[in-house]
């Protein structure tokens, strides 16, 4: 096996719930959860936009620690996957219960991220490889439109960014009906590939 294969491919010896980077992922899902919550309840916007810088770089260092430490792990994608989408839900309904009005924009951003976008991220365990960064051996296609760093800037962060500097909900609605599109057009590819089957297990 190659070294790219070793980089690309899940090992099963290396999975174990508790490593350095999931370490780096609780922290940084404990501080924004924490801090969205002191935001919403002292009706300021300020400490909830800390708590999604928080997750933002958060998210971008447990992924550097998982590669830099050789410590990427399908529990550890999950784990991270789930704990980006509890952030953000955090961040999310504190500023809709700061500014009601943003309900509408978040409602179809919500569904688009936790719902269609959970679907797609994990369907990387229907492959052996290590985390959906390395979806590019299954679809190269999907993979750019949802995982490589243009993907992902756009697809969490443009929303969130345009939100907060326009004020307004309008724009927030176009980009989450367009991130929505987006997804179910990367989910239309998925279901064209199919998801392998596991082989049945014998006792």
């Amino acid at each position: 096996m190659s070294k790219t294969d070793r980089a690309i491919h899940a090992d099963a010896s290396m999975e174990r719930l508790f490593t350095s980077a999931t370490v780096v992922t609780f922290i940084r899902t404990l501080i924004t959860l924490a801090l969205c919550l002191f935001g919403a309840a002292q009706q300021e916007l300020s400490w909830l936009v800390i708590g999604l810088v928080t997750y933002w770089v958060g998210d971008s260092l447990d992924g550097e620690v998982a590669r830099w430490r050789d410590c990427e792990t399908r529990i550890g994608a999950v784990t991270d996957m789930l704990c980006d989408r509890l952030s953000c839900a955090a961040f999310y309904l504190g500023l809709v219960w700061l500014e009601p009005i943003m309900a509408i924009p978040v409602s179809v951003y919500l569904f688009e991220f936790m719902v269609i976008d959970s679907l797609l991220s994990l369907a990387f365990l229907a492959w052996p490889i290590r985390s959906p960064n390395y979806f590019w051996a299954v679809d190269r296609r999907i993979y750019q439109w949802n995982w490589s760093r243009i993907g992902k800037a756009a697809n969490s962060g443009a929303f969130a960014v345009l939100l907060l500097v326009t004020g307004w909900w309008q724009v927030g609605l176009v980009i989450a009906l367009a991130l929505l599109v987006l997804k179910c057009v990367s989910l239309g590819w998925l279901l064209k590939i199919g998801l392998p089957v596991p082989e049945r297990v014998t006792a």
